[in-house]
């Protein structure tokens, strides 16, 4: 028997109104607006967002990863440098990246190409992490079959007497990532699914703005 409930949800927006008159003619700008308003709303963990990869294969995958920060040219998050996502960006270097804050009704969508950060950088923000974190990114082989949980537990131990009483390093294979974006799109909910979506696109170095239909 099939189960329809799933299409009978319905959210009715309509609180906020976007146009090109009110957002800011820089979609970093714009997007750091809104970022702080989320933050300002104490959404839970406002930088979640949805990364888009594709491999070699042009096999599409997608996961959560956590925004760690914003700068005028692009977005940076974090992760093991062996992982799929990272075997992804070496493979295609581009990828998307949505945030969604339902109570806010909105949604910000970002497509472009991915560079990996400088070694500085990255040990830079490794060193601001939580010595759990740190540990935790030596520990786990990301992506890769294990057997079972004990094996974590064991690599943990033998790295918590590695660096005991000294400062963790930086592995080799851990590190940042900043995507560059070309195309950037905010979406604000309306009524009756007649949504406001603006897509800016950079195109022979300046952003043009373009109302596209819901």
């Amino acid at each position: 028997m099939a189960i329809d409930y799933i299409s009978k949800f319905r959210e009715e927006y309509g609180i906020k109104s976007l146009t090109k008159a009110n957002v800011d003619p820089n979609p970093m700008a714009q997007f750091q607006q809104w970022f702080d308003q989320a933050l300002s709303a104490q959404l839970p963990e406002p930088n979640a967002m949805t990364l888009a990869t594709v491999d070699q294969n042009n096999q599409p995958s997608i996961r959560v990863v956590l925004l760690k920060g914003i700068q005028p040219h692009g977005l940076i998050f974090y992760t093991n440098y062996q992982s799929r996502k990272a075997r992804d960006l070496k493979a295609q270097p581009q990828a998307a990246l949505n945030f969604f804050w339902q109570p806010l009704e909105r949604q910000v969508r970002f497509e472009g190409k991915v560079e990996k950060l400088s070694a500085d950088a990255s040990s830079q923000y490794f060193q601001s992490r939580p010595r759990g974190s740190q540990i935790g990114a030596w520990v786990s082989p990301q992506s890769e079959p294990i057997g079972n949980r004990e094996f974590l537990k064991a690599k943990l131990a033998q790295y918590e007497t590695q660096f005991e009483d000294q400062e963790i390093p930086r592995p080799e294979h851990w590190g940042g990532y900043l995507l560059v974006p070309q195309v950037v799109e905010f979406w604000q909910g309306g009524a009756h699914r007649l949504h406001d979506r603006l897509q800016y696109q950079y195109q022979e170095g300046r952003w043009l703005i373009t109302r596209l239909a819901p």
